[in-house]
């Protein structure tokens, strides 16, 4: 039986997501595992082993033809395989199909107004909205999802959009302080600044003044730095409830 001859610069790959990059003139290609593209450029996926189906860089994936070392050298200037795959996966162009390119759309979609709606209340009842009427209050401001930027970020965005729609603000932190005696009342200055309000009042336990409230989680770093540093260690923070929301789901009329 006569064997069958294949070219040793061709590879054969099934069901592959494709980056694609044209540098010095020349088009280039990574075959990756679906859906692990964005993982890795998320930070999600540290282990390329899981995100390139082979270490090789290609000419065209579908024909599976390898390009050759002079040609990555000219291009790239140098033929370290995995670094020039490294390169291409970040910066390459990811090549899906329309359906696929929607899904990945309509799955951010989902997760932003998910963030918004896990983050936020009604200031007005404190009670959260439901999903579905953060997904329809994007849809009504015509929010544009953006690919290369990640749904957390998204989402403190669309914060900001909503609120000229809808009430809406951040669910508050509740936090306890402790504030040394001699570093009380200038402390406390600084800090209801940062806090919406203090909601159980105050109380001394012996030299420290015991402080809850209910701050912002854009400030937390301030709080937690201003308690570190100004009381040199003898002050403390706890926190009490990432949220303060009350029970139920807010409903638009």
């Amino acid at each position: 039986m006569p064997k069958i001859f294949t070219p040793t610069n061709q590879i054969r790959l099934t069901n592959v997501a494709v980056v694609r990059m044209k540098k010095g003139g020349k088009r280039f290609e990574i075959a990756c595992y679906k859906n692990k593209v964005l993982s890795w450029r998320s930070g999600a996926e540290k282990d390329l082993d899981e995100v390139l189906q082979t270490i090789a860089v290609f000419n065209n994936v579908s024909k599976g033809e390898v390009a050759k070392k002079e040609e990555l050298q000219k291009a790239f200037g140098k033929d370290d395989v995995t670094e020039i795959c490294k390169e291409i996966l970040a910066k390459g162009e990811l090549q899906v199909s329309e359906k696929e390119r929607q899904d990945q759309l309509d799955s951010m979609f989902k997760e932003i107004a998910t963030t918004v709606a896990d983050k936020c209340v009604n200031p007005e009842t404190k009670r959260p909205y439901p999903v579905s009427i953060i997904e329809k209050s994007m849809k009504d401001i015509h929010y544009s999802i953006k690919p290369h930027r990640n749904a957390k970020q998204q989402a403190l965005d669309v914060i900001r959009l909503l609120r000229d729609t809808i009430p809406l603000e951040r669910a508050k932190m509740r936090l306890k302080l402790a504030l040394p005696a001699k570093e009380a009342k200038r402390l406390k200055e600084r800090i209801a600044k940062l806090s919406s309000t203090v909601t159980e009042g105050e109380e001394w336990e012996g030299e420290r003044l015991m402080l809850t409230c209910l701050i912002d989680p854009g400030h937390f770093r301030e709080m937690d730095e201003i308690i570190r540093t100004e009381t040199k260690g003898a002050g403390a923070l706890e926190v009490l409830n990432l949220k303060e929301i009350k029970e139920g789901e807010e409903v638009l009329e």
